[in-house]
């Protein structure tokens, strides 16, 4: 009879998983999340526009499926996770997948007007691919990054600019583009003509393994500029039709990409014509890079929202650029450290390039 029992109930909750809807987007843009969970006590839920280290209690029907609903929200994407007796994960029925460095969780998409940069539009597309190096820098390690090619370049016998693009901190090197929608945003911007076609590297950026002492985690950035200068940049310039002058080179990066971007951007000036930080984890050493900037003058561009919280890093990077009478255009914004203001930065900064 337990026996029985048993098998019943998991024939429900397997009939649960195949049939109920998460997330599911309502006409008003409110979400509704659901989880089949029917032997656990508690079940929580986090959606990243929520305060961080905030959570929600689901509700329990008499079927055994947890759900929440939330408030209208903003078209945007968001990821989000449940908690289940205390153990975090992705929502199991949503094919779209947050994947990270270490842990995963799942990303929501709630639809626009079709105005936004970041939202797919019949217009041409470019195409992302997947490249696989052995790198010389990290003992041999095989690593992958991603590249954007604009539409048109394989039919061309044309050189372009290009941008090397970070991610942020657990993060993989899809994230620009399976939750950036980076591609898109270069797809709309050059099909509306406010940017030039480039091809855009998105590299893997964490050079030491991540969750690692804080004393190898120390060595990350360092690491990662001998890996992009002596693996990626001279794989990139061999494989690619890519302009290899300053001027026709740039280098942008989110949170920890954006710290790496402003490092390894102002340490070879004669590589870099612009720099760009979204939400940027700045350097604590930032300052000593100064005297070479006033000898160059790179397009420097950084962004935070004011409810990051690693907003005040950015406020001092500003503060002390202007002290020391260094150009540079700094955007002080709404929000908080999430793809929702990334998505929006970018589509911002790249018109400005080449």
């Amino acid at each position: 009879m337990t026996r029985t029992i048993l098998a019943l109930a998991a024939c429900a909750t397997l009939y649960a998983q195949q049939t109920i809807v998460s997330p599911e987007i309502a006409q008003d843009s409110r979400v509704t999340f659901r989880l089949a969970a029917p032997k656990a006590a508690e079940v929580l839920f986090y959606g990243d526009w929520m305060a961080t280290g905030k959570t929600l209690p689901m509700t329990k029907d008499a079927t055994g499926v947890w759900s929440l609903t939330t408030n209208p929200l903003p078209p945007s994407v968001y990821i989000y996770h449940f908690v289940v007796d205390g153990l975090t994960i992705a929502d199991p029925i949503n094919p779209r997948m947050k994947l990270r460095a270490r842990t995963s969780a799942s990303l929501l998409e709630v639809p626009g007007t079709g105005q936004n940069e970041w939202q797919p539009r019949d217009v041409p597309h470019g195409t992302v691919e997947i490249n696989y190096q052995k790198s010389k820098v990290l003992n041999g390690e095989t690593r992958s990054f991603w590249i954007y090619t604009p539409p048109g370049y394989a039919a061309s016998n044309k050189k372009y600019p290009v941008l090397y693009l970070f991610h942020g901190s657990n993060d993989t090197a899809g994230g620009w583009v399976l939750a950036g929608h980076a591609n898109f945003i270069l797809d709309n911007l050059i099909a509306g003509r406010k940017a030039v076609p480039m091809i855009v590297v998105m590299p893997f950026g964490h050079a030491v393994p991540f969750g690692s002492p804080k004393e190898i985690q120390a060595k990350n950035v360092e690491t990662y500029e001998r890996y992009i200068l002596e693996d990626v940049m001279p794989h990139v310039n061999a494989k690619y039709r890519v302009e290899t002058s300053k001027a026709k080179t740039a280098i942008a990066g989110l949170s920890m990409g954006g710290g790496q971007s402003l490092a390894i951007g102002m340490n070879h000036l004669d590589k870099f014509s612009a720099i760009g930080a979204f939400s940027a984890a700045v350097p604590a050493d930032i300052q000593t890079k100064f005297d070479g900037l006033k000898k160059s003058t790179p397009l420097i561009w950084f962004a935070c929202g004011k409810d990051d919280f690693i907003y005040s890093r950015s406020l001092d990077l500003h503060t002390k650029l202007e002290a020391a009478q260094i150009k540079h255009t700094w955007r002080s914004t709404e929000g908080a450290h999430t793809y929702t203001m990334w998505r929006q930065y970018l589509a911002e900064f790249v018109p400005l390039l080449f």
